[in-house]
């Protein structure tokens, strides 16, 4: 009886190996194949963040109203992002541990996708994104985890890196669609007789959900899962762990349990989206009325400033497509934090640049710096995160770590139409110029975040893997 509970125990305390299954290297098309569905689902994001608060204007909300309009996208993050996240790290079916969130997700999203633009009214809209927002979250969160499964230590900030340079990708083609649309294939700007959206949206929209769906599909068909080793305890974790009441409570614990580096991350992580969501939720519009001069979205100036500012949104995307192939060598070198900072810096500089800004082709300069900091905001936490987080724990950790995206976004929907109602008065610009200010506060706050010692982790690792067999046993006896 000794002897096994010994070697029960034996088993458990290996729980993190059984669940990081990872090859000694994986091969340029590997990290292609397993990271190419985010392609997809950053088109989704690219369409919803450059065309989103023109879609809401063009059906009749005011600058004021758009931050409500918008809170679809961090309330479903954070309602959604940490239960995914805790079922996925309990799950295995025959389509493997993460691969059902991403499919199952890319159905819906596609859905959302295609009736979006033909949306005759603001409810229907809003509504639409919160199915949108949904379901790109649970194919999202997923996929984070997933790359952390699959590779191995040395890899993962290459492989985060790839995930950023597939944002990039899925941006840039995703915000510049509709100006080439317009340039280079005469489909007209305007409304048509059905729907009060332009052509050139509605189109893209569609394009959007065919890759949506076709780049999830690849990843799902082409990188395997692996099942653990002890498929036997992995459901008896399963048992004791999955489903939405389980995940809920495991995400309050683990919420409780934050390791030091997570903690001083979320502080990084708080600023960096404040300014992040500030450039998404009015830049588009700002360039419309500030730069173009358009008094009303019904005129043919605002359809042109929309285009040019996805026109910007495509280059800073473009930018961190080059910039994430360096940024594993600038980590290495300089320090994940230290880079961070400075790129965060440069983010905050190229917003707050706007003030001085006229001329519509400066803006697309003005986009490089901004590029920097977004390329370094979608790999380099992930990479500080992963080293300091329990391996068996990773999907949970990565989707509570996205409350500190969705927790200042909620803030901005929630509190930020009083801001632009009585203290800028409506000014698009003067919103995006504080965003900058907010990446810059950002910038300061990651110098202030220490590593934890891999020996530090692995001990902690091992205490709360004592007290998980400890229940586990408990369980089964009674």
């Amino acid at each position: 009886m000794n002897t096994q509970e010994k070697s029960s125990e034996q088993v458990d305390s290996n729980h993190s190996q059984d669940l990081v299954l990872a090859q000694s290297k994986f091969n340029f098309g590997q990290l292609w194949n397993m990271n190419f569905g985010f392609l997809g689902i950053q088109f989704g994001w690219g369409l919803q963040m450059a065309n989103m608060s023109a879609i809401f204007e063009h059906l009749g909300a005011d600058a004021h109203q758009l931050p409500i309009l918008w809170i679809a996208a961090p309330l479903t993050g954070l309602l959604v992002q940490p239960i995914i996240g805790n079922l996925s790290d309990y799950t295995w079916t025959p389509l493997g541990r993460r691969r059902p969130y991403f499919l199952a997700g890319a159905i819906f999203a596609f859905i959302a996708l295609i009736f979006m633009p033909r949306s005759s009214g603001l409810w229907m809209a809003a509504g639409l994104l919160w199915i949108l927002d949904t379901s790109a979250n649970v194919s999202m969160v997923p996929f984070r985890a997933f790359v952390g499964d699959l590779l191995p230590k040395e890899q993962r900030t290459k492989g985060f890196a790839m995930q950023s340079v597939m944002v990039g990708i899925g941006a840039v083609s995703a915000s510049a669609l509709p100006w080439l649309l317009n340039h280079l294939f005469a489909v007209e700007n305007t409304s048509n007789s059905l729907h009060k959206i332009p052509l050139t949206v509605e189109i893209s929209f569609y394009v959007g959900a065919a890759l949506f769906l076709g780049t999830v599909l690849w990843t799902v068909i082409t990188t395997p899962e692996y099942p653990p080793p002890n498929l036997a305890k992995f459901e008896r974790l399963q048992e004791k762990r999955g489903g939405i009441v389980s995940s809920i409570r495991e995400s309050w614990y683990a919420l409780r349990d934050m390791p030091s580096t997570m903690s001083q991350l979320a502080k990084v992580q708080f600023f960096t989206w404040l300014g992040i969501f500030c450039f998404f939720l009015y830049f588009p519009p700002a360039v419309a009325r500030n730069i173009f001069g358009a008094t009303s979205q019904d005129s043919i100036l605002y359809s042109e400033g929309i285009e040019w500012a996805g026109l910007c949104f495509a280059v800073y995307n473009a930018v961190c497509i080059g910039f994430s192939f360096l940024l594993p060598y600038l980590g290495k070198r300089i320090g994940r934090q230290k880079i961070h900072s400075i790129c965060l810096v440069c983010g905050g500089i190229s917003l707050i640049s706007l003030l001085i800004i006229k001329n519509q082709y400066l803006l697309l300069g003005s986009m490089v710096g901004l590029g920097v900091a977004w390329a370094s905001a979608l790999v380099m936490p992930y990479a500080m995160l992963t080293g300091a987080i329990p391996p068996q724990r990773r999907g949970i950790y990565q989707g509570i770590f996205n409350f500190f995206i969705v927790l200042p976004e909620i803030f901005v929907s929630l509190c930020f139409g009083w801001v632009m109602n009585y203290l800028l008065d409506d000014n698009r610009l003067l919103a995006v110029v504080l965003g900058g200010v907010f990446l810059i506060i950002g910038a300061g706050l990651t110098l202030l975040v220490k590593s934890i010692p891999v020996s530090e982790l692995e001990a902690s690792t091992e205490v709360t893997e004592t007290k998980e067999i400890t229940e586990i046993k408990t369980q089964i006896q009674t």
